[in-house]
């Protein structure tokens, strides 16, 4: 029980620091760009941690499904120990993007493991309860980054918003340390081809939302690693991402729906707090309090999920979850300039109702429907299409906001891509098999 608990402990600081370094950057990187210069460099300061991190998240699931869990996500924290210190003494925009990259990769590594060790050590019943404390570390990191990073700029210098990631990780890495690992590891080969293959893939075509020129040529370049990806792991003995789970067709459709899931909305969050501050006229601290309705909806969701599975099988969890994110859609095309604090508020509650099913619901689905030993590479697969789906989202919607003859009308253009997005989303949600409820039975009772 103790090694639980410290583990626990050590999840929930990584989660903290990983959640709060992405949102605290959003406040600061304008202070940051203009000491060290080089302001056409500003996008790439997210862009290379964005990269890093979706695209080594697999990867360290897969290292884990093989060398164990405590050793991957003790290399992650490192790793992300090492580039908060090197962002902190960047002197030029260049160093900071370089080392924002370092930053990515220890994240990627470390993201997928709350869930996967969660995975490990909890029942299916319980996994809900300790998914929705990892989401509450997200809706504390969206009050209290902004707070930090105000804090640190006017009183000291914004290079604390990296330094204080180093005793924490400090932290995390001593409560990871008494941790008896309940997994058996399964020894084979690494497919470090297969793993190259698939990081040059989709770094290229991830390279497709952040540059302005030669996308197509990037885009044609990053599908044609990954069908020699899909070739060469239809031969590997232990291939990075095991293609035999994709013949369950319900964890295929899972992250299909999921991916659409947040292409559509998940990139609210970062074009709310703008509408609430350019619009609403709202502080920068009161913006990132109306993003806390996410996660109360969501937490509000997660803690049952676990009794809803076993209860009522996936398919009618996911595809409520769809109808709600759907609702909120509807909410947030009818957004206007009389809104303000609490009907925003409101469609974050619906919003994270929505995703709070979806991710609690997606992520037992998938963790359930493969062997002990892809555990780690499902969950972690299952998060990478999230982030992917993030990430052209975010896209899309920065270049539907910028189209608008004023911001107000801009808005209302990337909240109209959502709401289609969500109607996807929803008929996808069709496709996911049903009558699962006694294979998650059953392995909620080995596990």
């Amino acid at each position: 029980m103790k090694s639980r608990t410290t583990v626990m402990v050590s999840i929930v600081l990584a989660m903290l620091v990983a959640s709060m370094d992405t949102t605290i950057m959003n406040t600061t990187m304008p202070i940051i760009a203009k000491e060290l210069g080089r302001f056409d460099l500003y996008a790439w300061s997210f862009a290379s941690y964005m990269i890093a991190s979706t695209i080594l998240s697999p990867v360290a699931g897969r290292l884990s499904d093989l060398f164990g869990r405590k050793r991957v996500f003790a290399s992650g924290i490192i790793l992300f120990l090492f580039g908060s210190l090197l962002c902190g003494l960047s002197q030029s925009m260049i160093q900071l993007v370089i080392f924002r990259a370092v930053q990515g990769i220890g994240a990627g590594f470390m993201m997928p493991f709350p869930a996967i060790i969660a995975g490990d050590l909890f029942s299916v019943e319980k996994r809900g309860k300790i998914q929705a404390l990892f989401t509450g570390m997200w809706g504390l990191s969206a009050v209290l980054a902004p707070l930090l990073g105000a804090f640190f700029v006017e009183v000291m210098t914004w290079r604390w918003i990296f330094f204080v990631n180093l005793p924490i990780c400090i932290i995390a890495l001593l409560t990871l340390l008494p941790y008896q690992e309940k997994y058996q590891p399964k020894k084979a080969k690494v497919d470090y081809i297969g793993a190259l293959l698939f990081a040059v893939g989709i770094t290229f075509l991830l390279l497709v939302t952040v540059l302005e020129e030669n996308q197509l040529l990037f885009g044609v370049i990053g599908a044609l690693f990954l069908i020699g990806f899909y070739f060469f792991e239809k031969k590997h003995t232990s291939p990075i991402v095991p293609l035999s789970m994709f013949k369950n067709k319900t964890f295929t459709w899972i992250n299909i729906n999921s991916f659409l899931g947040t292409v559509a909305l998940f990139g609210t969050s970062s074009y709310i707090p703008l509408f609430l501050q350019n619009i609403a006229h709202l502080s920068l601290f009161m913006s990132g309090v109306a993003l806390l309705g996410t996660a109360i909806g969501w937490m509000v969701v997660a803690v049952p999920a676990g009794k809803w599975i076993l209860k009522y099988g996936y398919r009618p969890l996911l595809m409520i979850g769809n109808v709600l994110l759907f609702l909120s859609g509807i909410l947030l095309v009818l957004l206007n300039d009389n809104h303000g604090f609490w009907y925003v508020f409101l469609a974050m509650i619906v919003q994270g109702l929505s995703f709070g099913l979806l991710s609690t619901v997606g992520i037992i689905g998938v963790q359930q429907l493969v062997g002990a030993h892809e555990k780690g590479i499902s969950t972690s697969f299952f998060m990478f299409c999230r982030n992917t789906g993030t990430a052209i989202g975010v896209t899309i919607m920065g270049a539907l906001l910028t189209s608008g003859a004023n911001f107000m009308e801009g808005i209302h253009h990337l909240f109209i891509f959502g709401f289609f997005g969500s109607i996807l989303a929803v008929l996808t949600s069709f496709f996911i098999p049903g009558n699962q409820e006694s294979s998650v039975v059953a392995q909620s009772k080995i596990s």
